[in-house]
């Protein structure tokens, strides 16, 4: 551990005392990140063909996506990587919500692979039941609501955005609304990743937002001044989405259309319950609704859709869902639609940062 092995250092080498600071060890995190994926990239994308590990598309999509067959996709592996090995390098393991959400990446990250693999080797994109994985993805999400609940410096107090006195204990029930809200995280950013970086650009907006929540949680006299729980151990959450915007970009890099690889489930469902963890540990639980808007429109308007054609025996709401479909089939290029989706996703990101002001 490269933090651990110099920090000790500090106390008879003035110069070393750099790596004390959150600050230097998120940003050199996510430099880090961003270059091992941008190493990384062209020899995942070859091993990845070799191995005819390429995207399955559904012909009754969107006609513009058939070209994009056979494209690699399982590349969340490189960005699953990047992070782990900037984790090990930058991050305090003396912190308990390193190991934690290391473990929620994991975990979910070991779904994301599975199913992708069994997509592959059925020829076509499904491979758990829908069913199956979602137990998967709730008792993962369990376990690490357990894991946070019973943290040292945790309670189950939650805060309410715009209003700084209205807090509520849940107590016990804690574990499952942190699952809820890790485990729909994890399905709005897998459902959100259709198109060329239109999933890994919000998330990249989003890791830097709560990289800023998390700063100010860890921080006394910034959450006093700000009115924000204050939660010692979250100062180091910082270092941690510092190294997930890196792996961001640098995976985004291969990822921009036209796509050279895709992240697949590897990469979707692991990043999106990390980002729900961060939101638990961050006591911002319920801005995330904000900070995600996105990810919860994309969500909301598969749910629409399935609930309103089951109503009305086939009408429909939107041409297709996800949403980023319906805009694609009324005739907005591909990249209309992402670079608008991210502009959205910055906007909610600015709306979401003012509320530290606004209680």
């Amino acid at each position: 551990m490269f933090y651990q092995f110099l920090y000790p250092l500090h106390e008879h080498y003035t110069i070393f005392n750099i790596f004390r600071y959150i600050t230097f060890r998120t940003i050199y995190g996510g430099l880090t990140a961003f270059i091992i994926c941008f190493i990384l990239g062209p020899f995942v994308i070859r091993q990845l063909q070799v191995m005819h590990f390429g995207q399955i598309i559904q012909t009754d999509g969107p006609q513009s996506h058939l070209k994009k067959q056979g494209t690699p996709t399982m590349g969340g592996i490189m960005i699953l990587f990047s992070i782990f090995v900037s984790t090990f390098l930058w991050g305090n393991f003396t912190n308990h919500y390193v190991g934690i959400l290391l473990l929620a990446t994991l975990l979910f990250g070991s779904i994301g692979f599975i199913d992708d693999y069994l997509s592959l080797l059925k020829k076509r994109n499904m491979g758990f039941t829908a069913r199956g994985k979602f137990l998967l993805q709730i008792l993962s999400g369990l376990l690490i609501g357990f894991l946070i609940y019973n943290s040292p410096d945790f309670n189950a107090v939650l805060t309410v955005p715009f209003f700084k006195k209205v807090a509520i204990n849940l107590g016990i029930f804690y574990i499952p609304f942190a699952c809820l809200v890790i485990v729909g995280t994890s399905n709005a950013v897998n459902l959100t990743d259709g198109l060329d970086g239109l999933a890994i650009g919000p998330f990249i907006v989003a890791s830097v937002t709560y990289m800023l929540f998390a700063y100010v949680a860890g921080h006394a006299q910034f959450a006093q001044y700000l009115h924000v729980r204050h939660i010692p151990a979250a100062g180091e959450v910082t270092v941690i989405c510092g190294i997930l915007a890196g792996s961001g970009m640098g995976f985004l890099w291969f990822n921009a259309h036209p796509a050279q690889i895709f992240m697949g489930d590897t990469g979707s469902i692991p990043l999106g319950a990390i980002l729900g963890t961060i939101a638990v540990v961050t006591k911002q639980e319920i801005m995330l609704v904000l900070v995600g808007g996105l990810f919860v429109m994309e969500a909301v308007s598969v749910i629409l859709q399935v609930s309103y054609f089951k109503i009305t025996h086939g009408k429909r709401i939107f041409r297709m869902a996800p949403l980023h479909h319906h805009f694609e089939l009324k005739g907005w290029h591909e990249s209309k639609v992402i670079v608008r989706f991210w502009i959205i996703s910055i906007f909610l990101a600015a709306l979401s940062l003012s509320t530290l002001k606004i209680r």
